[in-house]
Parts: structure tokens; C-alpha cells; sequence
């Protein structure tokens, strides 16, 4: 039998959903990692113990020859022959640009999940997500919709990603005066290099709503896990010159001083200590990374067995804070 590395399961806010503390990406399923790849990836996750899957209905819309959807129609392919379907948590997005469209209209909603049903290969999508912000659409319209999905069984729990503290805020009181389902989950850009849009307003609102986050881009898109240093030749990445542009500064490079020396303290990979430290912000019940291959996977578990003491939190927390 294989070693689980990753223990208890985690309420999910007032979803009713328990997920395990890493939440396995899916935007590179159908871009940087082909379907047996992704399978592969998927198996080794579930096999260490990991239960919680991110996608989204435009993954991997940007490859070009794609049209949207490619992350979502592997994970139904991997979910129905594992027959995994019971076994995991799967959250999916809705209101990005689309061949169908874009925000979150009524009939754009109620569209776009049957196609992220169809995909999945699935009869309920445990979590779904408002992608971005909707300016044009008023949020009692939004949030009508998805009420109508809760209530047909076809979504278990809603979550909102990109969004700012106002239209969070203008949903919520949407949902409380219409008696609908409201949003249980924010989905944030939150790491160690990406903290001030998150940290204060965004994260009182959470905590003052109940809400459970689950940053993305937990790892930096990569930089966090140490690959980028300063004077070393770029990796070659399809990210590599959009990561450097945000991180290749004081800030940035001094994390990863303070990353290194906290690593040597445990004997722990950068990528483990990056996710540690956001398991242990409030409010975060589990960050969210990608992997390319099953090595990567079980790296990136092994982060919910490492406790960072009072000395590695102080470290972090000043390099981070400082000016970039």
C-alpha cells in the first residue's frame, strides 16, 4: 500500500466539502503536461493522499490549437477510468473568455457548466468558482444563477476568484438578501513574493465572512521552488520572462535567501517551505500548485509534514515584507 504524506482532510469553510492542504493545479493538463502526464500526475496525488483538483473551463485556451476546456476534458478522462469520481474533490471555473463567451451572465452560467459537466464527465462539480469579476452583470444576477445550480444539484458549493473586496462584498449581500447560495471559497494571487492585494482588507473581509481561501500561484509560478537566481541563465519556461519581470528584485531574491536558510534547518525543498508558510496563514486551508510529473507531486506533499518554528516564520516575514 502506498505511504500517504498527507494526513487530515480540512473543512472547507461552510461548504461541507473536507479537501486535503494542497490542491492540486490543473491548468497544466493539456498544456506543458500531455494526457499521460497528467495522468501520471494525478495518480501519484491521489495516491499521497491528496483529494482537492483545480480547473477551469478556459485551461488551456492560450496553447495555440486549443480552444478551452482541454484541462477539464483530461481530468474527465483520468476521473472515469480511476474511477476516482468519490475519492476526490473537484472545483471548476466559470466567467473567463471562452468560444461560448465570457462573465457571469445568467445564460452564460447556465451553459457553460453543462459543458463543464459534459468535460468532467461528471453529474455535480463540487466547487465552482467566478472566475473574475463581472462588472457589467449585477450580482444578484450572478448570484441567482448559481443558486438555481445548488439547488438542481448540479454544484455542491460556490467560490469566487479574482475579485475585489467591493464586488465580494456587493455578492454576499446579494445572496443574504435573496436567501441564495452564497460563496464558501475566495481564490487569491497570494504567496510569499505576492502579499499586500490579499493581506488586510481582502483577508478581514474572509475572516469576517466565514470564507476559506485557496490562493493560486502558491509557488510564484515557479519561482518560489528556486529554479530562478540571480546572475544564473533563465530555465527555459514558457513562464520564464513573464516570472523574472515580477520577481527579479530586491524582494524577490531575498525571499529566496530566507527560503534557502530555512530549507538547510529542515531539510526541506524551497517549493515544501513556500506551501508551509501559507498553510500557516489565517484564512488558508490549502494553497494551490501545479505539478509536471509524479516526483514533483510527492515534493510538493511532503510540505504538509514540515512545521515551520517561530525563528523560519520571522525570517520569511521580513524578507517578504520588504520594499521591491
Amino acid at each position: 500500500m502506498t505511504q500517504k504524506t498527507v494526513e487530515a482532510h480540512k473543512a472547507l469553510g461552510t461548504s461541507g466539502l473536507k479537501v486535503s492542504p494542497l490542491c492540486l493545479g490543473g491548468n497544466v493538463f493539456g498544456w506543458t503536461c500531455d494526457e499521460a502526464a497528467s495522468f501520471a500526475v494525478l495518480d501519484a496525488y491521489v495516491e499521497g493522499g491528496g483529494n482537492f483538483i483545480d480547473t477551469a473551463d478556459v485551461y488551456s485556451r492560450w496553447v495555440p490549437g486549443n480552444k478551452g476546456g482541454e484541462s477539464e476534458t483530461i481530468l474527465g478522462k483520468w476521473l472515469t477510468s480511476r474511477r476516482a469520481r468519490d475519492r476526490v474533490v473537484i472545483a471548476t471555473k466559470v466567467g473567463a473568455q471562452t468560444e461560448r463567451g465570457t462573465g457571469l451572465g445568467r445564460e452564460h452560467i447556465l451553459a457553460s457548466v453543462e459543458d463543464s459537466l459534459r468535460r468532467l464527465q461528471v453529474d455535480t462539480i463540487d466547487l465552482y468558482y467566478a472566475h473574475y469579476e463581472d462588472p457589467k452583470t449585477p450580482p444578484e444576477e450572478t448570484m441567482a444563477a448559481f443558486d438555481s445550480l445548488v439547488r438542481s444539484g448540479k454544484v455542491r458549493a460556490l467560490a469566487a476568484s479574482n475579485h475585489t473586496p467591493q464586488r465580494l462584498t456587493e455578492s454576499l449581500e446579494a445572496s443574504r438578501r435573496g436567501g441564495l447560495a452564497r460563496y464558501t471559497v475566495l481564490q487569491p494571487e497570494y504567496n510569499l513574493v505576492s502579499r499586500s492585494a490579499f493581506e488586510g482588507t481582502v483577508r478581514d473581509l474572509c475572516e469576517r465572512e466565514g470564507l476559506s481561501v485557496v490562493p493560486y500561484y502558491g509557488l510564484a509560478s515557479g519561482f518560489l521552488t528556486g529554479k530562478y537566481r540571480k546572475g544564473q541563465p533563465t530555465p527555459p519556461s514558457p513562464r520564464a520572462a513573464g516570472v523574472l519581470k515580477k520577481h527579479d528584485n530586491a524582494r524577490g531574491w531575498g525571499v529566496l535567501e530566507a527560503m534557502d536558510q530555512v530549507s538547510k534547518r529542515h531539510g526541506a525543498s524551497l517549493a515544501q517551505v513556500a506551501l508551509a508558510w501559507l498553510g500557516a496563514q489565517r484564512t488558508v486551508v490549502a494553497p494551490i500548485a501545479s505539478a509536471t510529473s509524479p516526483e514533483q507531486v510527492r515534493d510538493l506533499l511532503g510540505a504538509f509534514r514540515l512545521r515551520l518554528g517561530e525563528e523560519d516564520l520571522r525570517a520569511l516575514e521580513v524578507a517578504s515584507s520588504r520594499e521591491a
